[in-house]
């Protein structure tokens, strides 16, 4: 359920139950009740599990089918999640690293 597709989304981004629920703003212990379907998150809670899983609510709620993931779009997920918690005043700074790396790669 709910659950389930909590800890299985971040198993996918390779984050720890204890990371996902410091990400979140809650306990370990908080997060690890909504993860074993022990307890269900108030809406305001589950809107920012699914902006810390970069995940849409309804994919969490099961509402929709879970989107075939490749490699690629496995990792560009991780780097979203991870850009999630990075202050705007870094985010330029990253942009400016990101978009030289795609330059070097093309010029190779």
């Amino acid at each position: 359920m709910l659950g389930g597709r909590l800890a299985a989304r971040a198993r996918e981004l390779g984050l720890s139950n204890a990371e996902v629920a410091r990400r979140a703003g809650l306990s370990e212990r908080r997060f690890g009740n909504y993860a074993t379907d022990t307890r269900e998150p108030d809406l305001q809670t589950l809107t920012t599990l699914a902006r810390v899983l970069a995940i849409s609510t309804d994919e969490l709620l099961g509402m929709t089918a879970k989107a075939t993931t490749t490699e690629r779009g496995r990792l560009l997920a991780q780097i979203e999640a991870a850009l999630r918690q990075i202050p705007d005043s870094d985010l330029e700074l990253i942009a400016v690293e990101t978009g030289a790396i795609a330059k070097w790669r093309r010029s190779s």
